[in-house]
């Protein structure tokens, strides 16, 4: 059950992230990599000071950022969004019992001339949420094994969907792991199986065991 103050804090967690994710949706269009650091710089200090980060305060007096790859500006695209697509109901399970979600549309795009999709799926739960989860042929190795998050507007992470509803941005160097990646004490929703992307996806946060395969490469720029 979460208390009074923790709740209080979390408001402000989610309006951190909130702002974060509108900060980066005003710049990306003008110079996608500068609000790629600007994201990156955020993202690292909320998760540093912030009491409702899923670091444990020692790794938080030894947190020194999040380790990505640099910034590939082929991996930038921007997505036909399809609803009429066949709708799919799913759950899985989190901390707080069975997390109910549906395939709502399809984002397609194009890399290296080939067509490829992600499914977008809206969680059924109250205020629900557009939730994209991504995985890639990275996943346990250098970067999380159940795959990572590019939206999750639940919780204010929103890269940003057109007016019009037809387009995306799918700029996969801004995809972070889940809160269970960095602390086994969280549930989280992994990435179903249709959206496992059959390519390397070599952009976003990297896996914090990525050492042991690649060794460190700490990227300041």
């Amino acid at each position: 059950m979460v208390s009074g103050p923790y709740a209080a804090a979390l408001i402000g967690w989610r309006e951190a992230v909130a702002a974060i994710y509108h900060e980066v949706r005003a710049a990306h269009g003008a110079d996608p990599r500068a609000a790629w650091m600007h994201f990156r710089e955020r993202r690292d200090h909320l998760y540093k000071h912030h009491a409702c980060s899923a670091l444990t305060d020692l790794e938080k007096q030894r947190f020194d950022g999040f380790d990505y790859h640099a910034y590939d500006p082929q991996l930038c695209f921007v997505g036909e969004v399809d609803y009429a697509v066949e709708e799919i109901s799913l759950e899985t399970e989190i901390s707080e019992g069975a997390l109910p979600y549906r395939r709502i549309g399809v984002a397609r795009f194009l890399h290296r001339g080939a067509p490829h999709s992600l499914d977008l799926y809206w969680l059924d739960i109250y205020g629900g949420g557009l939730w994209l989860p991504v995985g890639d042929e990275t996943n346990g190795t250098t970067s999380y094994g159940g795959g990572r998050y590019l939206f999750d507007t639940t919780k204010g992470a929103n890269l940003g969907l057109h007016a019009d509803g037809k387009r995306i941005l799918l700029d996969l160097n801004f995809l972070y792991p889940p809160s269970c990646a960095l602390n086994a004490a969280w549930i989280c929703p992994l990435c179903p199986p249709a959206n496992r992307l059959p390519f390397a996806v070599n952009a976003g946060e990297r896996s914090r065991d990525a050492e042991a395969v690649e060794g460190p490469r700490r990227l300041r720029a």
